[in-house]
């Protein structure tokens, strides 16, 4: 009886161990968190830069008076387009109309004051072939002469110079374009060069998009076409540039990369990339501030990860989590250049074939297990980086 009964306890308790460890086991399957996984593929994609903007005219001229006088008309209307040469402005012009008179009348004394020592030097000069007068005498008429002559050269520049302010007193536009408002009204006494101008003439198209972008990020830019990460656009093609409003929408004509500065602001750190976009609608105006897209080259052999599944350290460092041939989560430090979509390029950090965590990964702990809800959706994503792709020729 004893016997028998040691031998039921001995079995029971070896029963309630077995299923104390089943159920441990069990407990461990059931708290592996599900994740979902997309499998890495290396591709190749553009290099866009999105850079902030601001608007310039194509060009630009500030009226100024070159004279002095009295506004007697303004012959434009305000927001007009101008063409080069169109008069803008005319100043009262009656004393420079004077002017002009005078100096001709000046000049007409000079050429008859010329006139008369050449005649007086031809006729010393034959006196002086047969010693009649001295050769003083003649040098002196000769001298007299050339003065004359010098005196009709400065009569001529003077009218000249006088007919050239009564031609400025009908104020023109040097370039053609829109002109702004007037800060004359007629009556207005204005000076030669004065300091503020008459009115403002911009040519609006085409017109410039100036894009200010970090001299830290040009350097890693070209470092990144020397080491043959970037594969550039080859020589005469022309780089397109999609301009994005201030109210976020695509402007529908794209423009031209035209060229960057060859310094750097020594104040801000920037460098201005130029861009030139047609606006034949007037849509864009000088000092509006807008974003502009362009691609800088093509990054082969990175990887494309969406951007739910990439996370940061407290310094701010990029890293994903993988799933590991054992079935463990991983930490796998990154690092990305830019942005495509919905997803981030990753440049380094990843190879193909990994299993990275793309949903659940806030109940993962790196190096503990994890279980891939349902298929791999890497045949979904592929086929939509695919078409993302930029295949090189």
């Amino acid at each position: 009886m004893s016997a028998f009964a040691l031998l039921s306890l001995a079995a029971c308790g070896s029963g309630h161990e077995q299923s104390a460890g089943g159920g441990g086991q069990q407990q461990m399957q059931q708290q592996a968190p599900k994740v979902d996984t997309i499998t890495a593929e290396q591709t190749t994609v553009e290099s866009v830069r999105s850079l902030p903007a601001r608007v310039q005219p194509f060009a630009e001229a500030e009226i100024r008076p070159q004279v002095s006088g009295l506004i007697q008309s303004r012959l434009f209307t305000e927001g007009q387009q101008v063409e080069e040469g169109e008069a803008l402005y005319q100043i009262e012009a009656s004393e420079y109309a004077a002017a002009v008179e005078s100096a001709e009348a000046a000049l007409a004394r000079a050429e008859a004051t010329a006139e008369n020592a050449r005649q007086d030097a031809k006729r010393l000069e034959r006196l002086a072939n047969v010693n009649a007068v001295s050769q003083q005498t003649y040098d002196q008429a000769v001298a007299a002469q050339k003065q004359a002559e010098a005196d009709v050269g400065m009569q001529k520049a003077a009218l000249q110079r006088a007919r050239i302010d009564l031609a400025r007193t009908k104020i023109r536009s040097p370039i053609s374009g829109q002109i702004g408002r007037s800060r004359f009204t007629p009556g207005a006494l204005v000076t030669a060069s004065q300091a503020e101008p008459l009115a403002r003439v911009v040519q609006l198209d085409p017109i410039y998009v100036d894009m200010t972008a970090a001299s830290s990020e040009v350097l890693k830019w070209r470092q990144d076409v020397a080491q043959g990460q970037i594969q550039t656009i080859g020589e005469g093609q022309v780089v397109p540039v999609t301009v994005r409003l201030e109210d976020g929408e695509e402007y529908p004509i794209r423009g031209k990369l035209e060229f960057s500065e060859v310094s750097v602001d020594q104040e801000a750190g920037t460098v201005i990339v130029r861009a030139q976009v047609p606006n034949p609608d007037g849509l864009i105006l000088p000092g509006m501030f807008v974003k502009a897209e362009f691609s800088a080259g093509q990054l082969e052999g990175v990887i494309l990860v969406p951007q739910r599944a990439v996370q940061r350290t407290p310094k701010g460092e990029p890293y994903v989590f993988v799933v590991s041939d054992e079935g463990t989560a991983e930490q796998a430090m990154i690092e990305t250049d830019g942005t495509q979509g919905s997803d981030w390029i990753v440049t380094s950090g990843l190879e193909s074939g990994q299993r990275v965590i793309v949903s659940g990964f806030q109940r993962v702990r790196a190096g503990a297990p994890v279980e891939v809800a349902g298929p791999d959706p890497s045949n979904m994503t592929a086929m939509t980086r695919e078409a993302k792709a930029v295949t090189p020729e």
